[in-house]
């Protein structure tokens, strides 16, 4: 993802293998990025999702669902998991109550980035 190294990251696998005990999971993107010296390196996975050929709750169902199970696996592995989602969707689906409720009760972490230009809009923390 452009976007990402465009902002100062560096992707360091893509995808980003998890093997567990009884099975494996591959996340789309795992990055890390220098801070400061005080807070040392930060590590992320991103799962990103396009909205692009099914209905939009039925992605948004899948997404979450895949989001729930990788961040379970990712649990212990210092990296924070971030869903991905174009701005187009996030400007519209994502604005509706129902969406911003379950995200919100969730706690999931969100990275809206323009795909036409690679860039990233906005971080959703």
């Amino acid at each position: 993802m452009k976007a990402l190294q465009k902002d100062g990251w560096k992707i360091t696998h893509d995808p980003l293998y998890i093997p567990l005990e009884d099975m494996d999971f591959f996340i789309d993107i795992g990055a890390e990025k220098l801070l400061t010296a005080q807070k040392g390196n930060q590590k992320i996975a991103v799962e990103i999702k396009t909205f692009g050929n099914l209905s939009n709750i039925y992605e948004f169902y899948t997404a979450i669902g895949q989001y729930i199970a990788y961040k379970e696996a990712l649990e212990g592995k210092n990296r924070k998991l971030f869903l991905a989602i174009p701005y187009k969707k996030y400007s519209s689906f994502f604005q509706k109550l129902f969406i911003q409720t379950i995200l919100r009760k969730n706690k999931i972490p969100m990275i809206v980035f323009k795909p036409e230009v690679e860039e990233i809009y906005k971080w959703i923390q």
